[in-house]
């Protein structure tokens, strides 16, 4: 085996008060919900938001003083840039980050803000390499590869020595995979210590790709995921062959239960996780009935999901559940009938959020026009009770489907 039970043991001792010593948490909220004692472990209070930090530590302290002084080049959309720039910096190493040319500014300026520099190539991770390793030679820099590196997995697999340190009665351990880095270090260690334990990887959907090399092709890995830290569409050789040996299930999930998992993380369990860290619970939902009663650990590998991304999954979770509703209101198109409108939903207990009174491009008679109003409310039926409200006053009201599309 390329990386040992020692290999991660040394790096836990590399690192140690170097990077957080997160907490395995028991949630209760999710315990009840599946059946089953599970636990969470938070990378993602992590400086940088995630697990990178370890891997990227552990790489960056295994280069020479020559290599060190020569500087790094890295690629990486968002956790590893900034895991390898954070640690850069502390050590004195000249950082480069090659990121797609579509990475969100917020992640951009992150990874700035630790020191790198930051040049934008390629339309995606696997574009953008071939650019990096050029540049590595010219400029003789050590190349940090995201995943597919003894060290980098070292470094990831201290999460697993953690996680049996404080929760040594784990039956399975969830964790998401992208190029395969973190799983091949947690499975290592794990099955070093505990050699029952199950370990379970989870893939999106989008990017099947470890399940497309070990198992046989079920899609060609593209598209635009929810859970980008997994979007990977090489996998690691060395990964792979960890992954072969020791992990013993792989599962996809949809991006729709990616999302639903990133909701009841942070409304649920008030854990702040991007979309590959909510994958785990995503996977665990759908076979929950084999934990009855077991002790589950789960990995949210990180934090950094886009807050616009995380508005528009709290909004929609709002609106599945019946506290947002969008309303189709039919009135006369007179004076003062907008602020009946308002007092019949706001005396039914509504509040409005947004309201768009359009005259001209509705399907309707001239003399009329139709509202389209957001509300919060309690619940669904409170929402039925407020469209009966209003068509008691005169009103016909339908509800919309986030598409404008009558429910």
């Amino acid at each position: 085996m390329s990386v040992s039970i020692d290999d991660i043991r040394a790096a836990a001792a590399l690192i140690r008060g170097q990077v957080v010593r997160t907490p395995t948490v028991r949630s209760g909220a999710l315990s009840d919900e599946i059946g089953a004692e599970v636990f969470v472990k938070l990378e993602t209070l992590q400086r940088t938001g995630s697990f990178k930090d370890r891997g990227a530590l552990v790489k960056l302290k295994s280069l020479s003083a020559d290599e060190m002084s020569r500087g790094v080049i890295a690629i990486s959309a968002g956790n590893h840039a900034q895991g390898v720039a954070y640690h850069a910096q502390r050590l004195g190493i000249p950082a480069t980050i090659v990121m797609p040319e579509g990475t969100p500014f917020n992640k951009v300026r992150r990874t700035q803000a630790f020191g790198a520099l930051v040049l934008l190539k390629g339309d995606n991770i696997s574009a953008a390499e071939p650019f990096a390793l050029e540049l590595a030679a010219q400029k003789k820099l050590t190349f940090v590869h995201p995943y597919d590196d003894e060290k980098i997995i070292a470094g990831q697999g201290t999460v697993a020595l953690e996680m049996l340190e404080d929760v040594p009665s784990l039956d399975t351990i969830i964790v998401p995979i992208g190029g395969g880095g973190i799983i091949s270090g947690v499975a290592t260690a794990a099955k070093a210590i505990k050699p029952e334990i199950q370990i379970i990887g989870v893939e999106t959907e989008l990017y099947p790709t470890m399940h497309n090399t070990i198992r046989g092709s079920l899609k060609d890995p593209g598209g635009d995921s929810i859970a980008e830290g997994i979007a990977v569409k090489n996998p690691g050789i060395i990964t792979r062959a960890i992954i072969e040996k020791l992990v013993d299930d792989l599962m996809i999930v949809s991006e729709s239960n990616i999302e639903s998992a990133v909701q009841t993380m942070l409304i649920d369990a008030k854990i702040h996780t991007e979309g590959a860290g909510a994958a785990p619970l995503a996977a665990l939902r759908e076979i929950k009935p084999r934990f009855t009663g077991k002790h589950v650990g789960l990995i949210a590998c990180g934090g950094n999901i886009d807050p616009r991304i995380l508005a528009s999954i709290l909004m929609r979770a709002m609106a599945k559940a019946g506290h947002m509703a969008r309303l189709r209101i039919t009135i006369s198109d007179q004076p003062g009938i907008l602020a009946k409108v308002a007092q019949h939903i706001g005396e039914a207990g509504g509040n409005i959020v947004e309201i768009y009174h359009q005259r001209m491009f509705y399907d309707v008679p001239v003399k009329l026009a139709e509202l389209d109003a957001v509300v919060e409310t309690r619940d669904s039926e409170h929402v039925e009770e407020i469209v009966a409200r209003l068509a008691e006053g005169g009103f016909p009201t339908r509800r919309l489907q986030d598409g404008g599309d009558t429910v």
